[in-house]
């Protein structure tokens, strides 16, 4: 990538468990991997209970591909907060992290991190419901109300192409890649980007390959995103 477009992908790798029901996660680092990207969030990196263990082991990260994990647990343990991972592509750095409570009917979180070029990522995970998806946008919203340049990108758990979404209307230019739901068979774009006025969507897809089919319910989604002058990562 250039200096003024980067990459960012989002995967819900479901605790790296496949289609056949097998927990394989150096499959799940494969099609990350595949992916070319500065920055992946990721979606359900940890186990549900307890300790919320990992589901891909940290030294598989660092052995197996060209990622930094970006610290956001609050325990030390997880990869993720409330299962929200975030990588960035070694070199890049990151001045701060915000972990984000979401209101909601069941516990849900999202983390943002700040690149030192000026330029925030949010991953988030939202709720099942409906009212609660916006509830958690208007919170995400209020979070980053000073940061200029803003993604935020995840699993949005959206079914309709033009509802439940309206709190990222007013700054935010949500964008669907593509159908990304049920990796079988692909009928819904649940995962998706939202960027910030300044940001531009230069190009986006969806891997749609054999590996990825099988490695989660959910297909990886991709955007190529073009920065302003004056913003870098």
């Amino acid at each position: 990538m250039s200096q003024s477009v980067i990459r960012l992908a989002s995967y819900n790798i479901r605790k790296a468990r496949g289609l056949d029901q097998k927990r394989r996660p150096g499959r799940t680092l494969d099609v990350i991997n595949g992916l070319d990207a500065d920055l992946v969030v990721l979606q359900e990196a940890d186990r549900r209970l307890g300790q919320r263990r990992p589901a891909i082991p940290r030294k598989m990260i660092e052995k197996g591909t060209d990622f930094d994990l970006v610290p956001v647990s609050r325990n030390g343990i997880s990869l993720g907060f409330h299962g929200n991972a975030i990588l960035v592509r070694k070199g890049l750095k990151v001045e701060g992290i915000d972990q984000i409570d979401l209101p909601g009917l069941e516990p849900r979180g999202a983390v943002g991190v700040h690149l030192s070029g000026g330029l925030t990522i949010v991953a988030a995970h939202l709720g099942l419901r409906r009212k609660d998806r916006r509830d958690q946008l208007e919170r995400v919203i209020e979070r980053v109300s000073e940061n200029a340049h803003v993604a935020i990108a995840g699993d949005f758990n959206e079914w309709s192409e033009d509802r439940g979404l309206e709190p990222l209307e007013q700054r935010f230019q949500t964008h669907a890649p593509g159908h990304s739901f049920h990796a079988r068979r692909p009928v819904a774009a649940l995962d998706r980007v939202a960027l910030s006025r300044g940001l531009e969507l230069h190009d986006g897809g969806v891997d749609e390959g054999a590996l990825a089919r099988r490695a989660s319910d959910h297909l990886p989604i991709w955007t190529d995103i073009a920065l302003p002058a004056g913003v870098t990562c």
